[in-house]
């Protein structure tokens, strides 16, 4: 298989897995606060990431040690607990939905941060996508009075903290293998997480004696399996084959599978909503097109 035809089984496969994170979250939720779900996360993840991967820890160029690291609490840590709090607030498919700003704020990024030349047409898709997310957050509020749409700025934070991750695989990190970087990545922020775990009163009896605690923690496996250790191998992939554009246009599909997950769990979405999220794509669309030859 050529990297052609690699780019889009990546990019199908983790369209598939991420989608459905955002369920897997929600469900989490259920029987465990959001600190206690973003850092189980984490340390389950990690466990299983560096237990495969702890040979090709020492392939890593010693220089890169740094980068690794801030491409493990830009790219991991800090949305694992940004969008647990945020999903304990908004249904899982508004919060996929907003996710979709990552390509456009890897292009803000790439050019103020790493001073690559951008288009109108490429600004033009960036204002197009804000329009939509405003659209979508204060038409959200207005059907979904109970939530807190505040809540939104979290998942805004972990998309630009993201379109940060891309950026520094595609700049610093290109010669480094995907495996490497993935368990380097937890190398760097297990300690963290497991403090974060400490001071969530995880350790309980409350705890372990909550109904759904079990369910929560069965939902969370599958989520630091799947969704995090092999998408984030899958997704070191995609990134050394492709530009850093290309691979954050993940969330063009991503959207869809998480609102399915989402109005089958009985979420409720409006139709404005829905344009606001199809404004979003369109500003993804128009700043990943590339001008005709």
């Amino acid at each position: 298989m050529n990297n052609y035809q690699k780019k889009w089984v990546y990019l199908l496969v983790l369209s598939l897995i991420w989608g459905s994170s955002f369920i897997l979250i929600k469900k989490s939720l259920i029987g465990l606060t959001a600190l206690q779900m973003g850092a189980l996360r984490i340390i389950i993840t990690g466990l299983i990431l560096i237990g495969i991967g702890f040979k090709s820890l020492k392939t890593i160029d010693k220089k890169n040690y740094k980068w690794i690291a801030a491409t493990g609490f830009l790219g991991t840590f800090f949305p694992a607990f940004l969008f647990s709090f945020a999903v304990s607030e908004l249904d899982s498919a508004i919060a996929s939905i907003l996710n979709s700003l990552v390509p456009l704020n890897t292009i803000l990024i790439s050019l103020f941060v790493y001073k690559i030349a951008s288009t109108k047409r490429q600004f033009a898709g960036v204002f197009v996508g804000l329009a939509g997310t405003m659209l979508l957050i204060f038409h959200g509020a207005q059907i979904n009075p109970h939530q807190n749409y505040g809540y939104a700025i979290l998942i805004i934070l972990a998309t630009i903290s993201y379109a940060l991750s891309v950026n520094i695989i595609k700049k610093y990190l290109q010669h480094e293998g995907a495996l490497a970087i993935a368990a380097g990545n937890f190398v760097a922020i297990m300690i963290p997480a497991f403090i974060a775990l400490l001071v969530s009163d995880f350790f309980t009896t409350s705890t372990f004696e909550g109904e759904a605690f079990y369910e929560s923690m069965g939902y969370i496996v599958v989520l630091a399996i799947v969704g995090t250790a092999l998408a984030k191998v899958l997704f070191n992939k995609l990134v050394h084959i492709v530009s850093p554009v290309f691979a954050s246009s993940v969330t063009y599909v991503m959207p869809l599978v998480a609102v399915l997950w989402g109005v089958k769990d009985g979420e409720k979405i409006g139709l404005i909503q829905v344009i606001g999220g199809i404004i979003i794509l369109i500003g993804v669309y128009l700043a990943n097109k590339k001008k005709k030859a």
